[in-house]
C-alpha cells in the first residue's frame, strides 16, 4: 500500500506508541475487580463493561436462548440508543444514537458482512441472529478497531462456527423451536459441537418462516391518510411482509495448548417481502394490478480464524482472521425478474495483543478489505464500484485501579473506483480518555474522539430511482470525508441491590453527508429528486439503565429496572431525517430456579421534528409480559412464553421509512423451548 507523508507520520506514532507500552516495566500490577461480563468488540484484550469507556450492550447465550425469532435490527430495537430501520419483517437494520446505514458497522466476529444491507434500508442483513452464542452492541465513535464506517456504531455477532475451546464432555449442543400467533411465524434450529481428538468440529442449522403480519389499526397512518384525502379502511394486516429463511454452516478447528486455527462455512437463503414497494401495472396489459415486490438473497461465506500464544515478549498473542463471501440478491416485481445486486469480496485483520505490564495494556492491528459492488436492473442507480481499503491501528489502556487513561489511532486509506469516476481517501481518526475511581463502586470516565469517515459508493456514485426511499437520488463524487469530534461522559456504579450506569454525549459534524431534496422531480420515475450534499451538524444525547433489587432469598428475588434514551439531532440545513424521540422502559423481574417472569412497560414519546417528506409520528407505549420455565431437574430445558403488546397499541417507528404504511405488531403471543446439551 502506498502512504502520504501524512499517513506514514500517524503509522510510526502508532507503532512507536505500540512499541514502547509492550516494552514497559515488568512489574505487573493488581488488576482491578473484574464486576461483570468482558467485553472484546473495540478492545480485543478483553474489558469488563463496569470498567468500559465504550457504551457497550451484551445479549449473551441465555438472553438468546428465549430471543424472537427475527431480524438483526429488530432483535436489537429497544435497547438504550438503539431502534432499528424497521422496513419489514425481512429487512430491518440496526439505527445507533441516530444513525444508520453505511455509518453503523454490522460484523460477525469482527469483520464486515460483505453485503449490500448498508446501500438501502430495503436490503436484509446476510445474518440470521439465532446463529449468535453472543451479540455486543457499541454505541457511539470511539470504535476506532473497526475504521470510519464505525462513525455511528456496532454490531458485532459473535458465533461458535470456528471453536476455540473444547467441549465440555466432548459433546455440547443446542435446540430450539418457537411459534408467534401475530404472523403464523414459526422457527427452529440447532448447533453441535463435537470433540474429534485433535479437532473439534461443528455444524449448525436453522430455519423460519411467517406470514403477513397484523397491526391494530389500518396500516397507513391517519397523517397519511389526511394528506391523500382518503379514509381508513377495514385492513389489519400489512401485506407483503412475509418471510422465509434457510442458513445453515459448518467449522472445524484444531485446538492445541497455545492457541488454535479453523475454518467454517455458512449458506443463507431466504425470500421476504418488501411492503408499499409496488410496482405499476404493464401499460399494455390494463387489467393487470401492481406488482409486489419480493426479495431474494443468498450468500456463501468462508472464514479463517487463528490465534496463537506467546510465553515471553512484549506481545501475548496473535490474531487472525479473515473472511471471503459471494453474496446476490434479486428483487422480483411479481414473477418477474427486476434489479439484481452483488456484492463479493474478503476482509482480512491481524492483531498483535500486547502483554499486560504495571497496568498497560493494547492492541496492534492491521485490517484489508477489497470487495465489489453491482447491480443490474431498473433500479441499478449506483454503478459497479470496486472497493478496497487499509486500516492500520492501536488502542492503548492503562489502569493502576484508582485512576486509568486510554486512546487509540487508526489510519485509513480508502479507494472506490466505478464507471461513474474513481476517488482516494486518506482517513486519521484518534481518541483519547481518562477515567477514576474515587471509590470501589464508582467508575467516572470522560472520553473525547475524532473520526474520519469516507463516502460510500452511494453517497459518491448514486443517480436513479430509488423506490425503498421514494426518491430519484444523486451522488456528488466531489465529497469530502465527514469528520465528527465528540466528547462522552461515563458513569458505572454498583453497590449492593442498587446499579447504574449513565453514557451522555455530544458530537460536532463537520461536512455531515445528507440527503436532501433539491425541489424538483424526475420526469420518468416521478419521484422527488435528492442530493447528497455536505453540511454541519450536531447530535447530542445520553442513555441510562438503572437496577435495584427489591428482595432476595436463596435463589428466589425480584428487581425493579428501569431506562431511558434521548438523541437530539439538527444539521445546517435543518433537522436531521428519521432521528428516534425519547423513549423510557420501566420492568419488574421475578427470577428463581423453577421460573422467570418479567412485566415491562416501555414509552416512546412523539416526535414532530421533521425533515423534509417526513411526517410527524405519534408517542406510543407497549406492555409486554414475558416468562421461563424449567420444569425438569437438568436446568438446560427451558420453556418460553412472550405476551408483546398486550394494550394492542398502535406504534410506528420513526427511524423508518414504513413508519406510515407498516405499524409494528399488535397483540402476540410468542411460545418455545430450548435445550441446550
Amino acid at each position: 500500500m502506498s502512504l502520504s507523508p501524512v499517513s506514514r507520520a500517524a503509522l510510526l506514532t502508532a507503532l512507536g506508541w505500540a512499541a514502547f507500552s509492550g516494552a514497559a516495566a515488568a512489574q505487573t500490577a493488581p488488576r482491578s475487580a473484574q464486576l461483570d461480563e468482558v467485553i472484546v468488540t473495540g478492545t480485543p484484550f478483553g474489558v469488563t463493561d463496569r470498567a468500559s469507556l465504550l457504551a457497550v450492550e451484551v445479549l449473551n447465550e441465555e438472553d438468546l436462548a428465549v430471543a424472537p425469532a427475527s431480524t438483526l435490527g429488530d432483535l436489537v430495537n429497544g435497547l438504550p440508543g438503539v431502534r432499528s430501520t424497521n422496513f419489514a419483517p425481512g429487512a430491518s437494520r440496526p439505527v445507533i444514537r441516530g444513525l444508520s446505514g453505511p455509518r453503523v458497522q454490522v460484523l460477525t466476529n469482527g469483520l464486515g458482512m460483505i453485503d449490500a444491507s448498508s446501500v438501502s434500508p430495503d436490503h436484509q442483513v446476510a445474518v440470521d441472529p439465532a446463529e449468535a452464542r453472543r451479540i455486543e452492541i457499541v454505541r457511539g465513535p470511539s470504535t476506532l478497531v473497526f475504521g470510519g464506517s464505525a462513525i455511528g456504531g456496532v454490531v458485532n455477532i459473535i458465533d461458535d462456527r470456528i471453536p476455540t475451546e473444547r467441549p465440555e464432555g466432548g459433546l455440547e449442543g443446542h435446540v430450539s423451536a418457537q411459534a408467534s400467533t401475530i404472523d403464523d411465524g414459526t422457527s427452529f434450529g440447532g448447533r453441535l459441537k463435537i470433540d474429534a481428538g485433535p479437532l473439534v468440529l461443528t455444524a449448525d442449522a436453522f430455519t423460519r418462516s411467517s406470514s403477513d403480519y397484523g397491526v391494530p389499526v389500518f396500516p397507513e397512518s391517519q397523517r397519511l391518510l389526511d394528506e391523500e384525502g382518503e379514509a381508513a379502511g377495514d385492513e389489519r394486516t400489512v401485506e407483503n411482509t412475509f418471510v422465509e429463511l434457510d442458513q445453515y454452516g459448518a467449522g472445524v478447528s484444531w485446538i492445541g495448548s497455545r492457541g488454535y486455527l479453523g475454518l467454517s462455512v455458512k449458506h443463507i437463503e431466504t425470500t421476504y417481502g418488501v411492503p408499499g414497494h409496488e410496482h405499476e401495472p404493464d401499460p399494455l396489459d390494463p387489467d393487470a394490478g401492481e406488482e409486489s415486490v419480493s426479495i431474494g438473497l443468498e450468500q456463501t461465506r468462508y472464514d479463517l480464524r487463528g490465534e496463537l500464544t506467546f510465553d515471553a515478549g512484549p506481545f501475548s498473542a496473535a490474531r487472525l482472521s479473515a473472511g471471503q463471501a459471494d453474496y446476490a440478491h434479486t428483487e422480483f416485481e411479481g414473477d418477474e425478474i427486476g434489479t439484481r445486486f452483488f456484492s463479493d469480496g474478503y476482509e482480512g485483520r491481524f492483531e498483535l495483543i500486547q502483554r499486560e505490564r504495571n497496568g498497560w495494556q493494547g492492541v496492534v492491528g492491521l485490517q484489508l478489505l477489497d470487495r465489489t459492488f453491482d447491480a443490474v436492473g431498473d433500479e441499478a442507480y449506483v454503478p459497479r464500484t470496486e472497493i478496497s481499503e487499509q486500516g492500520l491501528y492501536t488502542v492503548q489502556r492503562f489502569d493502576r485501579g484508582g485512576l486509568g487513561f486510554e486512546g487509540g489511532l487508526r489510519l485509513d486509506e480508502r479507494s472506490l473506483e466505478s464507471l461513474a469516476g474513481g476517488r482516494d481517501f486518506t482517513s486519521v481518526s484518534a481518541s483519547a480518555g481518562a477515567f477514576f475511581r474515587p471509590s470501589a463502586p464508582l467508575f467516572l470516565g470522560l472520553s473525547v474522539a475524532r473520526n474520519e469517515r469516507a463516502p460510500s459508493e452511494v453517497e459518491l456514485f448514486a443517480e436513479g430511482a430509488h423506490v425503498a426511499t421514494g426518491a430519484f437520488e444523486v451522488g456528488d463524487i466531489d465529497l469530502d470525508s465527514e469528520v465528527a469530534t465528540s466528547i462522552e461522559a461515563t458513569v458505572h456504579y454498583a453497590s449492593g441491590p442498587f446499579e447504574f450506569d449513565l453514557h451522555a454525549y455530544h458530537a460536532e459534524y463537520d461536512g455531515f453527508i445528507d440527503l436532501r431534496p433539491t425541489g424538483l422531480d424526475d420526469v420518468d420515475s416521478e419521484l422527488p429528486i435528492f442530493t447528497y450534499v455536505q453540511t454541519g451538524a450536531t447530535f447530542r444525547g445520553f442513555e441510562a439503565e438503572a437496577s435495584y433489587r427489591l428482595w432476595e432469598a436463596g435463589d428466589r428475588s425480584l428487581d425493579l429496572t428501569g431506562a431511558a434514551d434521548l438523541v437530539r439531532a439538527s444539521t445546517d440545513l435543518g433537522p436531521a431525517a428519521r432521528i428516534p424521540p425519547w423513549s423510557a422502559t420501566a420492568g419488574l423481574d421475578w427470577t428463581s430456579r423453577l421460573f422467570d417472569v418479567g412485566l415491562e412497560a416501555r414509552h416512546v414519546a412523539g416526535q414532530d421534528r421533521t425533515a423534509a417528506f417526513e411526517l410527524p409520528t405519534d408517542s406510543y407505549t407497549m406492555v409486554n409480559l414475558k416468562a421461563a420455565v424449567r420444569p425438569f431437574a437438568d436446568r438446560n430445558v427451558i420453556l418460553f412464553a412472550e405476551a408483546s403488546n398486550l394494550t394492542d397499541a398502535e406504534a410506528r417507528e420513526h427511524a423508518s421509512f414504513q413508519k406510515d404504511i407498516a405499524p409494528q405488531p399488535g397483540r402476540s403471543l410468542r411460545v418455545g423451548a430450548t435445550y441446550r446439551f
